[in-house]
């Protein structure tokens, strides 16, 4: 480790811990054990006896809600209309002092609640504008007395704070590079009180209070502090971020969703393998910690006496049922969906922006760069978008230029990678992918003489960068990309809608066919592989590895229907999303479809790009959002609708997006079948309907079946075919 970053530590003044308490807590009025708080849009209990009924009075005495204790003697009132006066009465009739209950408005009336003192390294507690503690890890890259250091803040309900180090996490690798990393668990979660509820909007204010608390503490750099993270690290800095701390120097979204719903229920249909498998473990996360259930780090502080760790259980028995939420929300609600999509807020992020996510990400699904156009609340935004996996938000080029983000906007000096860094580079890279051999490339930012003239080289970059070819740069699968380009904005301006028509014998050709046609597929789930991946998880020795057991088979005679492009005469670059439009016909009033789009070599290999989902039933598209080239879907329960009976219907398959360079003499393939085998990970073991179906496609000059593609003009791309395998996230197989 190198020396600490030096500069002038300035002290600051806590308030009392009583002071900071009495923010938000109601001392009982009567001799009744509860203790009754109010927060944002909330009432919280502990104290009252298991099974106890509660209910709570508004300030003129009458019953607005009644709930029951919980196992552990608390409960939590939610949806309550801020005001004063609330109370509280138990079962034995008697009443708690009066309690406010707050707006959800990101700045508080004071900011005496900032002013608490951290532990400058190692394990503690934050307290938010409720009252509620959170658990905290201070991760300083050397002694306090050597700051202050520039600062980041890591945070979602995983094990982030644990002492041992955070799961998940990467702030081992952000304190190499001499940023202090203060790891914050989420509500509900691990060792810090409240109740959890799915990215609520207590957790963004939760948020809001961490930086405004953390970039007053003396060892933080320039008083203000950026955010890190991948996935739910990434995610929650969306969340953050648009209730615009004002001490918020810069966000480093990774790896994220553009909507819950994307990944959740693709075209309609429920994601039962990563996404579910992922609720299921943040119910379980969320549970008090016990030798059986909740955060195992938690539970062996309590073993080791922390008090309050112990008493931060008792709201975690009041968590929100996580997946009734998802049976009942299969279709599109505005208030229940929209304040968990991205899309809808992150206009208001007034932050510095660099966010980097991959088309082919077995995690989060390919529709990450849906948010690029949407941060209209700064101009200071940049982005890259890669094919490859979900850790290749961290590949090489990536990386350096997200480091350079960070020492512009949080650190405000020179980017220059510690020597030691470099060194390590590939210790990093093999940890991390399983990939030997990986170096950072140079950057010329850090050659920059200084940090105005480095800040100034950073801000005329273009906002958006597509690397094409990743894994094909270096040793095939390496996270290098073969090469990139750069453009103004997203969705890149010059994009024209290429359409590909279906015709006879499976073409797809340039103009739509002369003659009609139709084409039978048996719709059958079971013939479809549940995932393309044989691997046992998506950690080290299994996806991300240099060589993944990929096992991405052609679907069986009869169960697929596919249309192949003549061999392209030149270079073809796809950046965007495109659909599918087709005319089918059903034996079923409803069907689940997969939209699979690949390239197929002149060396007779197979290269996977794209998928799109759809439940014909949610067909309908929303005209307001959607566009030629980025269909939207309804999703809404009233638009839902069968298909008709032994006639044909058209409908839409939204693709998700691509950054991918066909090569000429290759060809574009096009395959609709039942869901499944194409991404790893992703697994619809729900699907309609329950047994076979047969399904019939057709096309003629009045009903044209098409794939439409986001067509870059006069693309040439400057290195030749890759191998194959080779790209990462992007399977090969023999064709046919």
């Amino acid at each position: 480790m190198t020396a600490g970053r030096a500069g002038k530590l300035t002290r600051r003044i806590g308030v009392p811990t009583a002071a900071i308490l009495a923010f938000a807590v109601a001392i009982p009025a009567t001799a009744s054990a509860l203790t009754v708080r109010g927060s944002v849009k909330q009432v919280h209990i502990t104290g009252a006896v298991p099974g106890e009924a509660l209910r709570l009075l508004d300030r003129g005495g009458k019953r607005i809600d009644t709930r029951f204790a919980g196992s552990l003697g608390g409960s939590v009132f939610r949806r309550v209309n801020p005001g004063k006066g609330y109370r509280v009465r138990a079962a034995d009739g008697s009443l708690s002092a009066k309690v406010n209950v707050l707006s959800g408005k990101p700045a508080p009336k004071s900011t005496k609640l900032y002013d608490q003192v951290l532990p400058p390294g190692g394990y503690g507690y934050l307290t938010t504008r409720d009252g509620t503690q959170l658990a905290i890890s201070v991760r300083l890259p050397g002694p306090a007395d050597e700051g202050p250091y520039p600062t980041l803040i890591e945070y979602a309900g995983y094990g982030y704070a644990n002492p041992a180090g955070p799961e998940a996490g990467i702030s081992q690798l952000v304190n190499t590079l001499e940023y202090a990393v203060v790891d914050v668990n989420m509500r509900g979660t691990g060792c810090s009180g409240g109740a959890f509820d799915y990215f609520e909007r207590l957790q963004s204010l939760d948020g809001y209070d961490v930086i405004e608390t953390v970039a007053r503490q003396p060892w933080v750099k320039n008083n203000r502090v950026g955010m890190v993270g991948v996935s739910y690290g990434g995610i929650s800095q969306l969340f953050v971020g648009s209730t615009n701390p004002p001490r918020l120097a810069g966000i480093t979204p990774l790896s994220v969703i553009d909507n819950t719903a994307t990944t959740l229920y693709p075209g309609g249909i429920l994601n039962t393998g990563f996404a579910l498998e992922w609720a299921k473990d943040r119910v379980d996360d969320s549970k008090p910690a016990s030798p059986t259930q909740g955060q195992g780090w938690a539970w062996n502080r309590i073993q080791n006496g922390d008090a309050t760790c112990e008493a931060n259980q008792v709201l975690h028995t009041e968590a929100v049922d996580l997946l009734g939420r998802i049976e009942r929300n299969s279709t599109y609600r505005p208030k229940v969906a929209d304040p968990l999509s991205p899309a809808t807020f992150v206009g208001r992020i007034k932050a510095p922006v660099f966010m980097a996510c991959q088309f082919n990400d077995e995690q989060t699904g390919g529709h990450c760069p849906n948010l690029a156009d949407r941060f209209r609340g700064t101009k200071r935004q940049w982005f890259t978008f890669t094919n490859g996996l979900h850790t290749d938000s961290l590949d090489p080029a990536t990386f350096v230029r997200w480091f350079d983000f960070m020492e512009i906007y949080v650190a405000r000096e020179k980017p220059e990678l510690p020597a030691f860094v470099k060194a390590a580079a590939p210790l990093v890279f093999q940890t991390i992918m399983g990939v030997n051999g990986v170096q950072l490339p140079d950057d010329p930012i850090q050659e920059q003489p200084t940090f105005e003239a480095a800040k100034s080289a950073f801000e005329k970059l273009p906002r958006v960068r597509i690397l094409f070819d990743n894994g094909a740069g270096a040793a095939p699968n390496a996270p290098v990309p073969g090469f990139g380009r750069t453009f103004k904005r997203f969705p890149i301006p010059s994009t024209k809608a290429k359409s590909w028509f279906f015709g006879e014998n499976g073409s797809l050709r340039n103009k739509p066919p002369k003659r009609g046609g139709t084409d039978l597929f048996l719709w059958d789930k079971e013939a479809r592989p549940a995932d393309n991946f044989t691997g046992t998880d998506t950690g080290s020795g299994d996806l991300w590895t240099a060589s993944p057991s990929y096992d991405w088979q052609q679907p069986p005679a009869g169960t697929a229907v596919s249309y192949l492009t003549p061999p392209l005469t030149r270079d073809t670059g796809i950046i965007g999303a495109g659909a599918l439009h087709a005319w089918i016909k059903a034996s079923v009033p409803d069907v689940d479809l997969q939209v699979t789009v690949s390239e197929v070599r002149p060396d007779g290999k197979e290269t996977y790009v794209q998928s799109g989902w759809l439940r014909t039933s949610m067909r309908k598209l929303d005209k307001r959002k959607s566009t030629l080239l980025e269909p939207v879907l309804s999703l809404r329960a009233e638009d839902a609708a069968k298909l008709p009976k032994k006639r044909f219907a058209r409908v839409v398959v939204p693709l998700y997006y691509q950054g991918h360079a066909y090569r000429a003499g290759s060809r574009i393939r096009v395959m609709i079948t039942a869901p499944s085998g194409d991404q790893p990970i992703w697994t619809f073991a729900e699907t309609v309907p329950a047994g076979d179906a047969n399904v019939t496609v057709s096309f003629s000059p009045k009903r044209q079946s098409r794939l439409i593609l986001p067509l870059i003009p006069k693309f040439n791309a400057p290195t030749l075919l890759p191998a194959c395998p080779a790209l990462r996230g992007e399977p090969c197989r023999n064709y046919p």
